[in-house]
């Protein structure tokens, strides 16, 4: 791998302290878009960050308003009008910060603690935005050329954290603008600050909610029990049934159109420091892994798609007893995506899945709430992932390994509409405490992102041509 560029590092060291204080500004500002009474605050993060990126030089700034928090729109054009354009995938909302009385500072008022910055939207996602901005100053500075060897576009949306309701329309409304040949995302994690990943995928999601309804009023267990159909006894039945003994789901076709890990993915995961003990105690202390027979907990929750049932309830469940035969029973169940499933396929297979299980005598109703999520996912042998772990390593010094995220956001929607690969670029860590109390970043991987993004615009200029 490539030496250091000791120009961009020694300009990123200079500039560390500026940086935390523009940090530290920009995350004093409460932009939780999950709260309307923060609306205001949100668009006011929007117009610091509108004026901070004029200030680091990008000619084009611009807020783009939705018809409900805003984005901000960046773009820096290369000096050669043929080269390729990169997009860069950011969010400026946060999270809420309750229960305020388990944090050890002010959520709103960053405060440094050695080498780590404590406040809320520190990792998610205020400090890995930032990130990029030192990035293209440091790898200017150091070429001595007025532009980038890409176009860089940024977009930097204000509702991540409230479900991106207004992002996908956002996307095709300015599809043009947003034109690229790559986009890249700083909103995951790495393995471990000693261990440095590049994340390839997140999972995708579709939730459902099942009603089975038996006699149109409760009856007494005595007089009816055992003579008609019991709509709980039926929910048991049919939630028992979603997994066969090897814990696959048994929806039919549920599994046709995933794609499947390669023998080199599998072996980079195993590569991973992965201690199952410690994970299980990270899982709320749980007792056994479980899961799909013949896959890892790794490729699990990683790369297989899964069936969870969320919630079942029916009859009485107050104080005391109540002997009767519930008129109806509920359960709600979440499906995550993987690799080629498509979410409104998944969809069709459970309404038809529980039409022919559910018992003679009973009805039922399924609700699907929303379209769902689409998986993403980025081939590791693409030349846009082999360029980004290029300038990874090159900033890190080290082999770079390949991770996927188990949970779900817009990423899918970006690499839908606009039509490009997407690449992970990221500093934050599982012990981040995003969306908790006592959210932190460590300062040196926000400057080890930094020299990375500045390595990535000339790996990026080569591989995309």
């Amino acid at each position: 791998m490539n030496e250091p560029d000791q120009r961009i590092v020694q300009y990123i060291e200079a500039g560390r302290d500026r940086f935390i204080a523009d940090l530290k500004e920009w995350l004093a500002i409460p932009s939780v878009s999950g709260d309307p009474a923060y609306a205001t605050e949100v668009r006011r993060s929007a117009g610091w960050l509108t004026e901070y990126l004029r200030g680091q030089g990008f000619p084009t700034v611009e807020i783009w308003d939705t018809p409900g928090l805003p984005a901000v729109y960046a773009e820096w054009p290369a000096a050669d009008p043929s080269a390729p354009a990169v997009l860069v995938y950011g969010h400026h909302d946060v999270q809420p910060v309750e229960p305020l009385d388990e944090w050890d500072t002010a959520p709103f008022e960053p405060v440094e603690d050695g080498d780590r910055l404590i406040g809320r939207g520190a990792s998610d996602d205020k400090g890995q935005v930032l990130f990029h901005t030192l990035g293209i100053r440091a790898a200017l500075a150091a070429s001595g050329a007025g532009a980038p060897p890409v176009t860089v576009k940024l977009l930097v949306e204000g509702e991540e954290e409230s479900g991106s309701v207004h992002f996908a329309d956002l996307l095709r409304d300015r599809r043009d603008r947003l034109r690229c040949d790559a986009v890249v995302i700083s909103d995951t994690t790495m393995w471990a600050a000693d261990v440095p990943s590049m994340c390839t995928g997140m999972r995708g999601l579709t939730e459902a909610e099942v009603t089975l309804r038996g006699p149109s009023s409760d009856l007494h267990s005595g007089s009816f029990g055992g003579a008609v159909p019991n709509p709980l006894h039926a929910m048991a039945a049919l939630m028992a049934a979603l997994h066969d003994a090897d814990g696959r789901v048994t929806l039919p076709g549920f599994y046709d159109d995933v794609v499947p890990l390669t023998d080199e993915e599998r072996a980079l995961f195993a590569k991973l420091p992965f201690d199952e003990d410690e994970w299980l105690r990270t899982a709320g202390g749980s007792r056994a892994a479980y899961g799909e027979k013949g896959h890892t907990t790794l490729e699990r929750v990683w790369a297989r798609p899964t069936a969870e049932i969320n919630g079942m309830w029916g009859g009485h469940t107050g104080p005391g007893g109540k002997t009767i035969v519930p008129r109806e029973a509920h359960a709600k169940i979440s499906f995550r995506l993987v690799a080629g499933q498509e979410p409104a396929k998944v969809q069709q297979a459970f309404r038809d899945w529980v039409a022919a299980n559910t018992p003679h005598g009973v009805e039922a109703e399924v609700h699907i709430p929303g379209g769902g999520v689409r998986p993403c996912f980025s081939p590791i042998d693409s030349p846009a992932v082999k360029a980004a772990r290029r300038a990874m390593e090159r900033a890190f010094g080290r082999e770079v390994l390949f991770t996927r995220e188990g949970g779900s956001g817009p990423e899918a929607d970006l690499a839908d509409v606009l039509d490009a690969p997407l690449i992970f670029v990221a500093v934050g860590l599982d012990d981040d405490r995003i969306h908790a109390p006592n959210e932190k970043v460590e300062i040196p991987l926000l400057l080890k992102g930094a020299e990375a993004a500045a390595y990535l615009w000339e790996e990026l200029a080569t591989a995309l041509r």
